[in-house]
């Protein structure tokens, strides 16, 4: 009993020890304090691209007495170009991306067609400077002007500022003559991506975000690195059903969009393409409305990725990425900082990575403590507490019924009585088992003596 005294709150607080650790160790990292859309948007931004397409043409002009002309030729470089910028997605560590075939049209079309287009172009210009009917306009300039070459161009700007040229790798159609999807390829590896999600599995009403670079979010007031940043709307899906007119499905978003935009991915809650944007609805009035908007489904998508041979695979860049973010929202700074350490080593020109190793640096002196890196030690400690109370367990219990069990063996098993106790008139011989009585030998002495004295006085 003064053993259990002892021993019972010691084992108690040993099992406390354990029950502690594998709760510490439990505790996970906790972002919901951080809003879905911030989430989705730090998630994304890192893999939504700007994509510039387009045609460079030059011109040569054969009047040398209409110095005006020339001089407006002169300011344009001689070039005109045809095409624009839209917007694209990393889908694969590797460098695919996709986007509309619109997007970069202008770098598909036959050298015919784009001297044509340009030429249009060229004629517009002059008939807006010297105020003069576009086709009076057109046939001076078709006498005296023609083209001296066509450069093709597609470029994909990332959002660290890396400029790679984009090669087409399988084509659909523009708006007007199909499904309006394209899969160009760049160099590179460990590239942030986004995940290709089911557009089948899409509801009316569901919520969307869209992702892109914007004309209507661009401004000279801004500074050059702005244009670096995309955009992002929130919306929802307003219509599933609708098709183009040569028959392509296609889906109805209410998220706010322009040119600029198009080819850009619309994500759902999970952070998943489910769609590219690719045209607005009609002006009324002459006026872009907005929240009609339509969006090629992310399936009609995944046929050109197959073609191309594009497989949608996420990267370390990613894996890293995300779990520091989830770290750094949670509050754990230092341990964030080695996973976006981690993600600089591996893909240097990250676009957001700099921001964040800069903000964990800064907090990393209000870090918390990330409890599931000390699981060997927890390990350990665990083990060497459990084999304790094994063995105060042992000694209190196991020993004591080991003697209880000793007692009641000796109990069972009796020791012969010892012998009675020798009378205190009788002497044990060691040679004969007989015993001399003591009072006889007190006597012969006695009579001795009387005769020794006899003697002695005789």
């Amino acid at each position: 009993m003064k053993r259990a005294l002892f021993t019972i709150p010691l084992c108690l607080i040993l099992i406390g020890m354990i029950v502690t650790s594998f709760v510490l160790m439990g505790i996970k990292p906790s972002s919901s304090n951080i809003p879905q859309a911030q989430k989705l948007a730090e998630y994304s931004k890192p893999a939504v691209v700007r994509i510039l397409g387009y045609s460079v043409v030059g011109w040569q002009f054969n009047n040398p007495y209409d110095p005006e002309v020339e001089s407006i030729l002169s300011q344009l470089n001689y070039q005109t170009v045809v095409g624009g910028s839209g917007s694209g997605a990393i889908i694969s560590s590797d460098g695919y991306i996709v986007t509309n075939a619109h997007v970069v049209e202008a770098a598909q079309m036959e050298d015919e067609d784009i001297a044509i287009a340009a030429f249009d172009q060229l004629v517009t210009i002059m008939a807006d400077y010297f105020r003069l009917d576009y086709d009076t306009v057109y046939d001076y300039m078709l006498t005296y002007t023609q083209y001296t070459g066509i450069q093709k161009v597609i470029k994909v700007i990332l959002p660290s500022g890396d400029t790679f040229e984009g090669d087409i790798k399988s084509y659909g159609a523009p708006v007007n003559e199909g499904k309006d999807v394209a899969v160009l390829k760049i160099e590179g590896k460990n590239l942030p991506t986004l995940k290709l999600g089911n557009s089948d599995n899409i509801q009316n009403q569901d919520n969307i975000w869209v992702s892109g670079y914007p004309a209507a979010a661009d401004s000279n007031l801004l500074s050059p690195d702005s244009s670096l940043v995309s955009s992002m709307n929130a919306g929802q899906i307003s219509a599933i059903d609708k098709k183009t007119e040569q028959g392509s499905p296609v889906i109805q978003i209410n998220a706010a969009a322009t040119h600029g935009n198009s080819g850009g991915p619309v994500i759902n809650d999970k952070g998943e393409i489910i769609g590219l944007l690719t045209f607005r609805g009609d002006t009324v009035n002459g006026q872009e409305v907005q929240g009609f908007n339509f969006s090629v489904p992310v399936n009609i998508v995944k046929e050109f990725t197959n073609q191309a041979g594009a497989k949608n695979t996420a990267s370390n860049t990613d894996k890293l990425y995300k779990e520091g973010l989830e770290l750094y929202w949670g509050g754990y700074y230092e341990n964030a900082l080695e996973k976006f350490e981690a993600v600089q080593r591996l893909y240097p020109n990250h676009s957001e990575i700099k921001k964040f190793i800069t903000n964990s640096e800064q907090r990393a002196g209000d870090s918390k403590t990330l409890w599931s890196d000390y699981k060997t030690i927890f390990y350990v400690v665990g083990g060497t507490a459990a084999l304790l109370i094994i063995l105060l367990l042992l000694y209190t219990f196991a020993f004591k019924a080991k003697k209880r069990a000793v007692t009641a063996a000796l109990a069972a098993h009796q020791v012969p009585p010892a012998p009675p106790p020798t009378p205190q008139n009788t002497i044990p011989d060691l040679n004969n088992d007989w015993k001399i009585d003591v009072q006889d030998i007190i006597l012969a002495l006695q009579e001795q003596q009387k005769k020794q004295q006899k003697k002695d006085d005789g």
